[in-house]
């Protein structure tokens, strides 16, 4: 299913980058003078968008203007559902699991990443940890991020996130590798007034 829609979604955005880069390479060289061409809907450079008469062709008709400005809506209500769902899906779904009699079993990515997250924040040093799956349902991949305590060796937190944490999940999951992008990054603490 993943990959359909991401096969119908690179489709979609190919056609519609395809469609903006011929309007609009139309549009820039009519601008610039060259000769319109025979499916252009202007006759060349000088020629408005939209003339007097076709601005005014329905001024009288109480139905064409909200009609134009629901459609218009709709169509930015559609491209914003797109992106969202376009950026919503770096997020894997679901990982499957290996349960040894060969069928397997899909595990939810948010539980895993949740156990993944709360483990690694249990990690010496570790004031906070977030988690994101990426990749594949049968290879799937992280992304951690790590806050660490100022006082807290880099290597052996990432060391001991590759050991306990990572292992663990890996582990349990069944798969073969867990493949990890690890971001350190060190708790800042504001500055407090002693007296």
């Amino acid at each position: 299913m993943t990959a359909m829609l991401r096969t119908v979604n690179r489709v979609l955005l190919g056609a519609v980058g395809l469609v903006l880069v011929v309007l609009g390479g139309s549009v820039l060289a009519v601008g610039l003078g060259a000769a319109a061409p025979s499916w252009w809907i202007h006759d060349g450079r000088h020629d408005v968008l939209l003339s007097d008469a076709e601005r005014t062709r329905w001024r009288d008709d109480g139905w064409w203007w909200p009609t134009v400005l629901a459609v218009l809506a709709v169509l930015v209500l559609l491209a914003l559902w797109w992106l969202t769902a376009v950026l919503r899906r770096h997020r894997l779904a679901e990982v499957l699991v290996d349960t040894g009699d060969g069928a397997g079993a899909l595990l939810r990515g948010r539980a895993l990443e949740d156990v993944l997250a709360r483990q690694a924040g249990e990690l010496d040093g570790v004031a906070h940890a977030h988690v994101l799956l990426t990749g594949r349902t049968g290879a799937p991949e992280t992304r951690v991020r790590l806050r660490l305590q100022p006082h807290v060796d880099p290597g052996t937190a990432l060391h001991d996130l590759a050991t306990v944490a990572l292992a663990h999940a890996r582990d349990s999951a069944g798969l073969a590798s867990l493949p990890a992008e690890v971001r350190l990054h060190e708790v800042k603490h504001r500055a407090e007034r002693v007296s």
